[in-house]
């Protein structure tokens, strides 16, 4: 599928109201995307090799985005099948003092890439033109009066369109991904991590006290990309309100920059091909007929690339296993208190089973009790308390005796 929708190069302008967060494209579902998604990862990967082994052109991916839009989980899945010897990811937080103590720019000069390499970067110098605007932070900045005089914003995007131009003139290829996620949809989100203990750890009162700031925050977001998209640095604003297809698609966007460079693997000079051959020749000698066929017979590689996991659905997955398991926590008293209130007769322990697991808004999924007079065997509250306690003996009983 083509990215080119998502594509910002600076001719075209980008409005943030009319784009729409939960756009999946061509797909209706995320199934249809999980091959492709596959395919993009086992190219990704070889380019990469490639691309390392090239050392001709460094490659940084900026990744910005509000929060709860899925950078971290997009980085884990389309990158965590590259060798970790030609990746590193910077995860830019609040600059500290020394670093406020120079210019914007300046803490990020030591993560540029190594030619080779592909540097990520988990917010960015773009920070200074979002947060910084909304909040006004350069106010407090303490620069030559000069500096203040001027219009602070609009000269940092100009800074910036400066800093990659010389970074591409250099070799150096900058590629922007703003995850654009809906207001609703990160609300969601922010419940998710509240009501799942092992995500509480992801949200503070800070996240939720910038949500009163939305508005500014994509005004914000809408002049940055029309500002600063080039042809050589483009953006890519990918709808993320649905997690599977931002990650399919910033597979694609990693796939095609690569295909664009186009590494290579460098060639060989003749003597040094020569003198590989020789000593190849050498080695299986020392091998031995043998030993040599015994060797060709052992697998190249110790996994199998087509087996790479699509981890975009696995997290998923894991996520509503979760979501799961904390309804039925909350739930699953108060439907054992339904069940015994409703004169129904408890057979067996696994009738208390699937009330824990029934959720509690819908009635229909406690059995309802039989028919006055269908059963001579309906009891009160307290009887089936009894009954409860006898099935748990005899199952203690049958379990001795076995």
């Amino acid at each position: 599928m083509g990215i080119s929708r998502y594509a910002y190069k600076g001719k075209r302008r980008f409005n943030i109201s009319s784009f729409d967060a939960a756009d999946t494209g061509d797909f209706k579902s995320r199934d249809q995307a999980v091959d492709q998604f596959v395919e993009n990862l086992l190219v990704i990967n070889k380019k990469q090799q490639k691309l390392y082994s090239e050392r001709k052109e460094g490659v940084i991916f900026v990744f910005q985005a509000m929060d709860a839009a899925g950078k971290d989980g997009v980085i884990r899945t389309v990158f965590s099948t590259l060798s970790p010897h030609g990746v590193k990811e910077f995860c830019f937080k609040v600059p500290s003092a020394e670093e406020k103590s120079h210019d914007f720019l300046w803490r990020f000069w030591s993560a540029l890439p190594a030619r080779g390499f592909i540097s990520i970067f988990n917010r960015s110098y773009y920070e200074d033109v979002l947060v910084g605007k909304v909040h006004a932070f350069y106010k407090n900045d303490i620069v030559p009066d000069r500096v203040k005089e001027s219009d602070v914003i609009e000269s940092r995007y100009r800074q910036i369109k400066d800093f990659e131009r010389y970074l591409y003139e250099t070799g150096t290829r900058v590629v922007k991904i703003f995850l654009n996620v809906s207001k609703d949809e990160q609300a969601r989100r922010f419940i998710s991590r509240i009501d799942v203990q092992r995500k509480n750890w992801k949200v503070s009162s800070g996240d939720l006290r910038e949500r009163e700031y939305w508005d500014d925050y994509m005004e914000a977001f809408e002049s940055m990309i029309n500002e600063t998209s080039t042809k050589e640095s483009p953006w890519y604003v990918v709808p993320a309100d649905h997690k599977w297809y931002a990650r399919y698609l910033v597979s694609e966007i990693v796939r095609k920059t690569l295909e664009e460079i186009d590494p290579q693997y460098p060639p060989l000079d003749k003597d040094t091909e020569k003198a590989l051959q020789e000593y190849r020749q050498t080695l299986i000698d020392s091998l031995g007929e043998k030993g040599y066929q015994e060797q060709e017979k052992q697998p190249r590689e110790f996994s199998d690339p087509s087996l790479i996991p699509a981890e975009m659905l696995q997290q998923e997955l894991l996520d509503k296993q979760d979501e799961s398991n904390e309804r039925m926590k909350r739930n699953g008293f108060k439907n054992v208190r339904k069940l015994l209130a409703s004169n129904y007769i408890i057979r067996s322990l696994g009738d208390i089973m699937d009330a824990v697991a029934a959720p509690s808004e819908e009635e229909d999924e406690i059995p309802a009790p039989e028919e006055e007079g269908e059963n001579e065997e309906t009891r009160n509250t307290s009887e089936i308390r009894e009954h409860i306690k006898e099935i748990a003996e005899e199952n203690e009983k049958e379990t001795k005796d076995a």
